[in-house]
């Protein structure tokens, strides 16, 4: 299992899309790097705005830049995560590797495991020097750092998780797109239920809440914005009841319940794409 995480690791390196995923990457990095740049500092001696202000500014920029690096880790994990199984498939590789005496499942674990690890990394890294370019900037830096990344990093786990199950019934592109597609089908549900109950309309609101249950990655996200957002950020807004008017600002944590929630979607999630791939023909 841990031969064909690491395969998987080495082949995900070679794809184009990884060099995509670097390319857009930098671009966005250095262009948050520019914008927060032309930002005064957060210090109230250094410009216009007070403290307060700056940091409710850089707070609200940072997600919103950590939302964009985000989305290309879901755009790169969901289409590195189909070819693994469904290309493999359709090109005959996946027949010569299982005519050995190596378990379907085990193969499977391994490409889930080897995706986990690029997931994890490219957050980590990409999320890290994202900190350190608004530190250097607006002197601003995230209250949870490790919290917020660790919760990115399941959310990209979840999507590629639910790409991988897509790939043993479907094309490799087409589980990448339709992946994607529900990525961000749920992060605007979850801003239209947000919504609704910033205005008191419990039906509205009601469509985040489903949401956020059939696919994670929305949930986790509020959960990553809420800890590299600054505590004050939303009472400058009208408190937890602007929660949702303003899709870059969350008011809570996440509930412990709810994580407990996402690792348990995974794992039924990934059984499931064990048993599909055990059923299909090679």
């Amino acid at each position: 299992m841990l031969a064909v995480a690491a395969l998987t690791l080495r082949e995900a390196a070679r794809r184009k899309v990884l060099r995509a995923l670097a390319a857009l990457t930098v671009v966005l990095l250095a262009l948050s790097a520019w914008g927060f740049s032309r930002l005064v500092s957060i210090d109230p001696a250094g410009g216009d705005l007070t403290s307060g202000e700056g940091r409710l500014v850089a707070s609200l920029l940072l997600n919103l830049v950590m939302f964009g690096l985000s989305l290309i880790a879901a755009l790169g994990t969901a289409f590195l995560a189909g070819p693994s199984v469904a290309g493999e498939v359709e090109s005959g590789a996946a027949l010569a590797v299982l005519a050995r005496p190596v378990r379907r499942s085990a193969v499977l674990a391994g490409k889930w495991l080897g995706l986990v690890a690029f997931g994890t990394g490219f957050v980590t890294v990409a999320g890290l020097a994202q900190f350190l370019i608004v530190r250097w900037t607006v002197g601003y830096w995230p209250p949870q750092p490790v919290t917020g990344l660790g919760l990115l990093a399941v959310q990209t786990t979840v999507l590629l998780t639910l790409a991988l199950l897509l790939s043993t019934a479907i094309s490799p592109m087409a589980s990448g797109v339709v992946a994607v597609g529900l990525f961000g089908a749920t992060w605007i549900a979850g801003v239209i239920g947000g919504v609704g109950a910033a205005l008191g309309n419990e039906a509205v609101a009601r469509v985040a809440t489903v949401s956020r249950a059939l696919l994670p990655t929305d949930g986790l996200w509020r959960g990553a914005m809420h800890a590299f957002q600054d505590p004050s950020a939303l009472s400058q807004f009208g408190g937890d009841a602007a929660d949702g008017a303003f899709p870059f600002l969350s008011a809570s944590a996440l509930a412990p319940a709810y994580l407990v929630w996402a690792v348990l979607w995974i794992l039924v999630v990934l059984g499931l794409a064990g048993v599909a791939f055990q059923r299909r023909d090679l």
